[in-house]
C-alpha cells in the first residue's frame, strides 16, 4: 500500500489554478499513518476562532514571509497546531491548490507519519486531532452533498460524518481527491445528485 501510494502521489499533476495572483497563500498537511490500514489525520479547531472555527480542518496555515516555501509552511504550521515533529513526516506531493471562501488560496500536501504519534493540540487553536480510516471515505458514506462554486464551476461536494465530527467544505473536497488518486474510488463531484445543499 505505501509504495503504491507514494508513486500515485509522486505521478500526479495537481490540476492548475487560474488565479491572478491576488490571493494570499496557505497550505496544509494531509497526514497519513504508516500502518496496514492507513488513517487520515484531521483537527477539530476551536470553536473562538475568527475563520473556520468549530470545524474539521487539516493542520495548517498561511504562509509566513520566512517560510521557505509552502511545504515549509504546512511543516511548521502542522508543529504548532498540533506537535507534529517535521522529522517524522515524510511529504510525499501536492494536491490540486483551491481558494477558501475566505479568499486564500491553500494548497494540501499529502504526507506519511507514523501511527504512534502523540500528538499535542495547541489549545488556543485546535480542540481534538482525530484519525479516520481511509477506507471509510472509499464508501463514500456521505450524510449528505454541497454544491459548492468554486473558480467558476460548481461542484457536488460530499459532506461526512464520524463519529462526532463533520467533515465537508473544501477539507471534503481535498478528501475525496485523495482517495479517487490513491484508490480509484471514482467519487463523481461534477454531476449533479438527486438533492443536495447549495453552499454557494
Amino acid at each position: 500500500m505505501q509504495e503504491d501510494l507514494l508513486r500515485r502521489v509522486r505521478n500526479y499533476s495537481p490540476r492548475p489554478l487560474n488565479t491572478d495572483g491576488r490571493f494570499a497563500e496557505a497550505a496544509v498537511l494531509m497526514p497519513i499513518t504508516r500502518s496496514d490500514e492507513p488513517e487520515l489525520v484531521l483537527t477539530l479547531r476551536a470553536s473562538g476562532l475568527s475563520t473556520h472555527g468549530g470545524e474539521v480542518a487539516f493542520p495548517g496555515g498561511r504562509r509566513d514571509p520566512e517560510d521557505l516555501d509552502l511545504v515549509h509552511t504546512a511543516l511548521r504550521e502542522a508543529e504548532e497546531e498540533v506537535g507534529l515533529p517535521p522529522g517524522l513526516v515524510e511529504v510525499v506531493g501536492p494536491l490540486s491548490p483551491l481558494v477558501s471562501r475566505h479568499g486564500i488560496q491553500v494548497t494540501p500536501y499529502v504526507a506519511l507519519v507514523p501511527d504512534y504519534v502523540e500528538y499535542r493540540p495547541n489549545d488556543g487553536e485546535i480542540a481534538a486531532v482525530f484519525s479516520v480510516p481511509l477506507a471509510f471515505f472509499c464508501e463514500d458514506p456521505r450524510e449528505t452533498t454541497h454544491r459548492i462554486d468554486h473558480q467558476g464551476r460548481s461542484q457536488y461536494v460530499p459532506c461526512y460524518r464520524y463519529g462526532p465530527y463533520k467533515i465537508w467544505g473544501l477539507t471534503a473536497m481535498m478528501v475525496v481527491e485523495l482517495v479517487n488518486l490513491l484508490f480509484d474510488a471514482g467519487i463523481e463531484t461534477e454531476q449533479q445528485p438527486a438533492s443536495f445543499v447549495e453552499l454557494g
